[in-house]
């Protein structure tokens, strides 16, 4: 079967299914949290390293407060900021690495949520000066779609900082900052959040693979193309993004 049979009844399947899938029901400050709340449990928040943002319609964002865990966020302590840094709603100050956010989202008016955080494989892999290779299924949403700034800046607490990393950023979804961390910057929350989890899940088997075997291997680039592009329709992000939800609900409650 080629490439454009496969997506034809791929095409066919989602525009029968799609109204069967359950994609939630969530605010965006409820979706915030929640993704604060997925990343913690995936190891993205072992400091204060690591930010959420989202542009709202009217020019503000809505970010969360410094020295506060993603683990203890909820939606009513989501705080919504101007890109002076100035705190319109809630309590606390933010933090002042979102400031390289801004210019992520005066570059690419497509964007309107930004996640950055240094979990464990990927801060790994970022230490090595090697770039994400895409060399299994499940990291295909990267082929293509993930940059690789290959010399740290320094702490992106400025200007300098943020007119690097968002040209290093371009027109992907992603990018591997060398000895840091990761960014994506997807136009909606669901989005991001996907991509987060998917790229420290790469970065994890990428290193074991090398630690084993040595060199990994990419997929075949036309195969990877095709992949990227349905891991990347919107029914599947948006279902992805509801069952790391419905999950993080669960073991909440559990918790409770």
């Amino acid at each position: 079967m080629g490439v454009d049979d496969k997506k034809l009844q791929s095409d066919a399947f989602f525009k029968r299914s799609a109204d069967k899938l359950d994609f939630g029901n969530w605010n965006e400050q409820e979706k915030i949290a929640l993704s604060c709340r997925i990343l913690a449990r995936e190891g993205h928040s072992e400091t204060l390293a690591g930010q959420i943002t989202v542009k709202n319609d009217d020019g503000t964002f809505f970010t969360t407060a410094l020295a506060q865990a993603f683990d203890e966020i909820r939606p009513d302590t989501v705080i919504r900021i101007n890109d002076n840094m100035d705190v319109l709603e809630g309590e606390g100050t933010p933090n002042p690495a979102v400031r390289f956010h801004f210019w992520v989202y005066r570059n690419r008016p497509d964007v309107r949520c930004i996640v950055h955080t240094h979990p464990p494989y990927v801060s790994t892999l970022a230490m090595t000066g090697r770039p994400l290779v895409v060399s299994h299924m499940d990291a295909t949403p990267f082929h293509n779609d993930c940059a690789h700034l290959k010399e740290w800046p320094g702490l992106p607490i400025a200007d300098q900082e943020g007119v690097i990393i968002s040209a290093a950023l371009g027109e992907k979804r992603c990018v591997l900052l060398a000895n840091h961390g990761f960014l994506a910057a997807t136009s909606s929350v669901e989005e991001t959040l996907y991509l987060s989890v998917l790229i420290e899940r790469a970065a994890r088997n990428q290193l074991l693979a090398a630690a084993a075997y040595g060199e990994v291997k990419p997929v075949d680039d036309a195969l990877a193309a095709e992949s990227h592009d349905f891991l990347l329709k919107p029914s599947i992000v948006r279902a992805s993004f509801a069952m790391f939800a419905r999950r993080i609900e669960r073991q909440d409650a559990a918790r409770a």
